[in-house]
């Protein structure tokens, strides 16, 4: 039996979750963790009071928090927790001194806090939803709605279509657009309105394609609230009725937070953000054309469960990682017109030559994700200009989301694509000279790969298929696949290898196949 904990540092309440688990059973292959609740925990702090109009943490709301995770540390204790993971969210991702919050909640109550972005969020969330349907059958737009932001997931057949991070969060439109225990205008209702829609304008390339979704499901603590409100029957189980639902805003919109407490038995810190959570359901809604709302009761917790439990018993599932990751590769280069087949080749050909140098490199499976996603986006800065096109792939990586990578891991696959030319990395470039020591080893010995794989396939002609390496006497001899006639590719790997020689040490010798 194993114990695992889950801490959700929200905009609006910290959650925990403490579930243990027995280990699987030989030759049971079911993805879903067999685990149960042993204790839950909601305290409400309102992290985004301050945040959303200043952009800073309230020294009393960090205050707040500590108290909050100490409480929560007493309970994994005493739970003898074997993992946890404790992610804090939009309002701590905002801030300023968000890293305030952080360095006090490990040195003041022992709990390492990791600040997670709204990709990560909306990737936790289809895990916890896939525990609750299993592998949906049909599309589904998912959305989480929370005290910053909103996620927005379109799954079809367990495919992520797209995903987006909006900053629509109830916290966010109530400190806005809302006064304080008064009842909403005719004014605040159409300010809401209106920046709901321009919000969701920025994902309407992306929101275009949702009239395919057959279900929509939302999650978060106002969905549920408003499934109890505004019930619907519905086969998946709980839901949201659309129309009740948009016959009881105004009601609830005509009463004072206080008022609409005590009539409808919420809590005070839901009570003042159900109606901006109502308007943004209402709106996504309309744009899905669905009449309901499904609402399964998990969310960020259960995702992060369901991630603890893989790991420790062994149960994850890294190549379904890697083809989430390079999917959302895809996506991105779709976007920007990029040679996806001169990408592919390039990342087939580079994982071949990291695989063959493990024993020189000594680097992991993480570190090949990241060759291999930068080698499949390496020249989508083609897109904006071909001359300098390296910096300008460099630009668009550092600033779109990949699911399922880190901050630093896209931060690393942007700076590998950056050097597959011209210049080898130099501390002068700040790009470069801002990653720590371990990032700059890292980013030399991909970049020296991806810089040879990319010549052999110098004019995209798809000559050099595949490759085996070699190690002969200080040499990495490299033999391809490809018909002989390969004269520029050579010419070229020759006057791109100095870097390849420098990181490994090691002269590059061509044998051509035939």
């Amino acid at each position: 039996m194993a114990s695992f904990a889950a801490i959700d540092v929200g905009s609006n309440a910290l959650r925990l979750r403490i579930a243990e688990a027995e280990k699987p059973r030989e030759g049971d292959g079911s993805p879903v963790a067999d685990w149960k609740e042993i204790a839950s925990q909601r305290i409400p702090v309102r992290l985004g009071h301050d945040v959303f109009l200043n952009a800073m943490l309230a020294p009393a709301a960090i205050s707040s928090a500590c108290e909050a995770l100490r409480s929560f540390r007493d309970a994994m204790d005493a739970a003898k927790v074997d993992r946890y993971r404790a992610v804090a969210t939009s309002a701590v991702r905002e801030a300023k001194n968000g890293f305030l919050l952080v360095e006090r909640a490990e040195r003041e109550a022992g709990v390492v806090l990791e600040v997670i972005e709204g990709i990560e969020e909306a990737r936790l969330i289809r895990r916890a939803v896939e525990r609750r349907f299993g592998k949906l059958d049909r599309p589904a737009l998912l959305f989480d709605i929370g005290g910053g932001s909103t996620e927005l997931s379109l799954v079809d057949r367990g495919h992520i279509e797209f995903s987006r991070s909006l900053a629509i969060g109830t916290v966010r439109l109530l400190e806005a657009f809302l006064e304080r225990d008064r009842p909403l205008g005719r004014r605040q209702t159409t300010l809401i309105k209106e920046y709901v829609d321009r919000v969701l304008g920025e994902a309407m390339p992306e929101l275009q394609v949702v009239s395919t979704a057959q279900l929509l499901i939302g999650t978060g603590g106002n969905i549920e609230t408003l499934a109890q409100l505004c019930p619907a029957s519905d086969p998946f189980g709980a839901a949201i009725d659309v129309e009740r639902l948009r016959s009881m805003l105004p009601k609830l919109a005509a009463l004072a937070p206080s008022a609409r407490a005590v009539e409808y038995g919420l809590k005070p810190d839901r009570a003042d953000v159900i109606v901006p959570a109502a308007h943004i359901v209402l709106r996504i809604a309309e744009l899905c054309h669905a009449s309901s709302v499904v609402a399964p009761d998990v969310g960020l917790k259960e995702g992060i469960l369901e991630d603890l439990y893989a790991q420790h018993f062994a149960r994850w599932d890294w190549s379904g990682e890697v083809e989430a990751v390079m999917e959302a590769c895809l996506r991105l280069g779709r976007r920007y017109h990029f040679d996806e087949a001169h990408g592919q080749l390039v990342a087939h050909l580079a994982t071949r030559l990291f695989d063959q140098l493990k024993q020189r490199h000594g680097l992991g499976r993480r570190e090949r994700l990241i060759l291999q996603a930068a080698a499949l986006l390496h020249d989508v800065g083609d897109f904006v200009r071909y001359e300098g096109h390296h910096k300008h792939s460099y630009y668009i990586i550092e600033h779109s989301d990949l699911m399922g990578l880190t901050p630093m891991e896209r931060t690393l696959v942007a700076n590998v694509a950056r050097y597959h030319r011209k210049s080898p990395p130099d501390v002068s470039h700040a790009n470069f000279r801002d990653l720590d020591r371990d990032g700059k080893r890292t980013v030399r010995a991909l970049a020296a790969i991806l810089r040879v794989a990319d010549a052999l396939d110098r004019e995209h002609l798809g000559k050099v298929q595949d490759l085996r390496l070699s190690l002969v006497n200080g040499s990495a001899r490299i033999r391809l696949d490809s018909p002989p006639d390969v004269e520029l590719e050579e010419w070229t790997v020759e006057h791109k290898a100095s870097m390849f020689r420098d990181v490994f040490d090691l002269e590059v010798d061509l044998v051509v196949k035939g």
